[in-house]
């Protein structure tokens, strides 16, 4: 890394600390990959607050930075499995994806995680995107006034990201490991939203993270078959839609083993 981007580096790690009293102990680590973790983990906590333009610029130039070490995929390069010809599979970090805008898996608040370093997907696309991102979302919550229920979908800019949007859907919460058929729905209604979201902002590739299958505990072969037949319900029902390529992302072997087979059965 170059002096520049070091010094960019310890800026935002700087303000970061000084805006928050508690972590005033906190010294800054000498190790790169220490102190990233040490900004990411900052970004996390901090409060949907405004901020200078000589922070927003020292962070996109880190940001930038860190994405350039990332493998980026476009759309165009991931194979399709599926003999639905708008239909795709990847297995990877969502982040790393430049399409038109990926799907987040968020609460009601739709501020993003405030665990530092957590391993949600809110967190990765709210840490790789930046602090802009969380900002956008409280201006718009405090507009609408009220939490966003489960089943909706907004839609945001993707600042750092290489995707150029972030469309955020509000997952139903599987309550006791009983799935009902209000679960079920509402899940649906996660992609059914955030196909119409990119359609109506004339996007033509969106990338859905696998919704619910985490923390949520919606099971992974249930929420499988409702997230392919709901996107292919989609397409048979707005045949002059303008998206063009839906994406299914997974992160683990299990997910993936489930799509393929769904996207790809058996002769």
């Amino acid at each position: 890394m170059t002096e520049n981007g070091t010094a960019d580096l310890d800026y935002v790690m700087q303000v970061l600390l000084e805006e928050q009293n508690d972590y005033s102990y906190v010294v800054i680590p000498e190790d790169i990959a220490e102190k990233r973790h040490l900004m990411h983990s900052l970004m996390n906590v901090r409060q949907p607050l405004p901020v200078s333009g000589h922070f927003l610029q020292a962070q996109d130039a880190e940001l930038g930075r860190q994405l350039m070490e990332k493998v980026v995929v476009q759309a165009g390069q991931i194979q399709r499995l599926s003999l639905d010809p708008q239909l795709k599979l990847w297995q990877g970090d969502i982040t790393r994806l430049e399409v038109d805008a990926i799907v987040n898996a968020a609460n009601s608040q739709m501020l993003g995680c405030f665990i530092p370093l957590h391993t949600c997907i809110d967190n990765a696309i709210h840490s790789a995107a930046d602090i802009q991102l969380r900002l956008e979302c409280h201006n718009l919550l405090k507009v609408q006034g009220h939490p966003e229920p489960a089943g909706s979908a907004w839609i945001t800019k993707g600042y750092n990201l290489p995707a150029s949007h972030v469309i955020h859907t509000v997952e139903p919460v599987i309550s006791n490991g009983r799935v009902t058929h209000q679960d079920e729905s509402l899940l649906a209604d996660c992609y059914r939203m955030c196909l119409s979201k990119a359609n109506e902002n004339r996007l033509k590739s969106i990338a859905f993270c696998c919704i619910s299958t985490g923390e949520y505990r919606f099971p992974n072969q249930k929420a499988a078959e409702i997230a392919t037949n709901t996107v292919r319900g989609f397409f048979r029902q707005h045949q002059n839609t303008v998206v063009e390529t839906v994406i299914f992302n997974v992160f683990k072997d299990l997910d993936y083993d489930i799509y393929r087979k769904l996207l790809q059965p058996e002769k």
